[in-house]
């Protein structure tokens, strides 16, 4: 019997066919974490495989066969073949554009590192020269007065050097920083015809070099008015320095700061005075500190106009407005150049105090002034806290 003569029930029921699921009712799939950036396995060998194909290059032609020597010279032309061997390497892995993003990366990488470790040079080779005498504490508790050049390394020490740079450098900051940020509001906030001269002006005295702030005191200050060589006439010189570093990043961060909470402050009705002081200058704080603590770098190793309007001493001088005072520069710059081991370890036992006072000073002016804008200090916090208790004691 043949299909055809089977009842209509009897007929084989045609597959059915399940309807397509919704896109939507399909199970998603699995998440997977994209790694953004990040050093690579490949990166690695490339980077290990130009360092010493370069390496083996540059000894090649720079010792056998280039009639050149020097570690400098070795040092740059092995550079220059990394350089070029990562270049070549990474062609061969990867397309162009990401070889040449991979290539400046690599720069930029190589080129803080050697910042880095010049640093790191600098500051071990000091310690190393300057640990015979900063190892002993007299170092740091007395003067050179009763010191002579062929005495001991356990006598002497340079503590009247250390005042007078820190008071030299207090009164200096004292001075620069609000003639510096004053002049920075001047030409940004007020303007006017005088602003263009006063920037012009500032602009200069970027460019002083050093001795001519220490003429400037000298012939002034000490000659003309009579004034006798003091750390007072030596802060003066370094206020000559700081205040146009000061000035010119002060103004830079004031320029910054946007507009539109100039505005703010203009549609609630404040004057500009209150604007600049409640408003500009709150929130461009961190910035100013930058200028600050650029002033200051400027001031704290100075050496000529200290040596023209303070001259030098060996005795310890705790009065920076009479009688002459030494400055840790000055210190350094006048014993390093004596043919004695002990002095010249003296001279570099200064030269590291003077990297921990201005380690010191930066760290301190970064704590005090580093808060951002709308933050409060612990201060005023307590007090918000106290006012807000005495509210709700009120309202109940």
């Amino acid at each position: 019997m043949t299909t055809l003569d089977l009842p209509a029930d009897a007929a084989p029921a045609a597959p059915a066919v399940a309807p397509a699921a919704p896109e939507d009712a399909r199970p998603p799939l699995p998440e997977r974490k994209l790694k953004l950036g990040g050093v690579t396995r490949e990166d690695v060998l490339t980077v290990f495989g130009a360092l010493s194909g370069s390496l083996a290059l540059d000894w090649l032609l720079y010792e056998r066969v280039l009639p050149f020597s020097g570690a400098f010279g070795f040092l740059l032309c092995w550079y220059l073949f990394f350089l070029g061997g990562y270049f070549l390497l990474g062609r061969l892995q990867w397309g162009a554009l990401l070889v040449r993003e991979r290539l400046v990366s690599v720069v930029a990488w190589s080129s803080g590192a050697l910042v880095v470790a010049l640093i790191a040079e600098q500051i071990g080779y000091v310690a190393l020269r300057g640990m015979d005498a900063a190892r002993h504490s007299n170092f740091f508790t007395e003067s050179m007065e009763t010191t002579a050049a062929l005495s001991p390394i356990t006598s002497g020490g340079a503590i009247h050097a250390v005042v007078g740079s820190l008071e030299q450098l207090g009164l200096a900051t004292l001075f620069a920083v609000p003639l510096g940020i004053a002049a920075a509001v001047f030409m940004s906030e007020v303007g006017g015809r005088m602003a263009r001269p006063v920037r012009t002006l500032v602009e200069a005295m970027t460019a002083l070099p050093s001795i001519v702030a220490g003429l400037f005191v000298l012939g002034v200050v000490i000659i003309t008015f009579g004034f006798e060589k003091s750390g007072f006439a030596a802060s003066l010189a370094l206020t000559v320095m700081m205040m146009p570093i000061v000035t010119r990043a002060a103004e830079v961060v004031i320029r910054l700061v946007p507009g539109t909470l100039r505005e703010a402050s203009y549609a609630l009705g404040g004057s500009q005075w209150r604007t600049v002081w409640n408003v500009v200058l709150p929130t461009a704080r961190p910035g100013l500190v930058t200028a600050v603590v650029l002033g200051m770098a400027r001031g704290v190793g100075e050496t000529s106009p200290v040596l023209l309007t303070a001259g030098f001493t060996t005795q310890f001088n705790g009065n920076p407005f009479s009688d002459r005072q030494v400055s840790l520069p000055l210190f350094i710059w006048n014993y390093v150049k004596q043919p004695y081991p002990d002095m010249v370890a003296r001279a570099f036992a200064a030269a590291l105090t003077l990297m921990v006072v201005v380690l010191i000073l930066f760290v301190t002016a970064r704590v005090i002034g580093g808060r951002r804008p709308g933050d409060l200090s612990r201060r005023q916090r307590r007090r918000e806290q106290v006012r807000r208790a005495i509210t709700a004691g009120s309202n109940r």
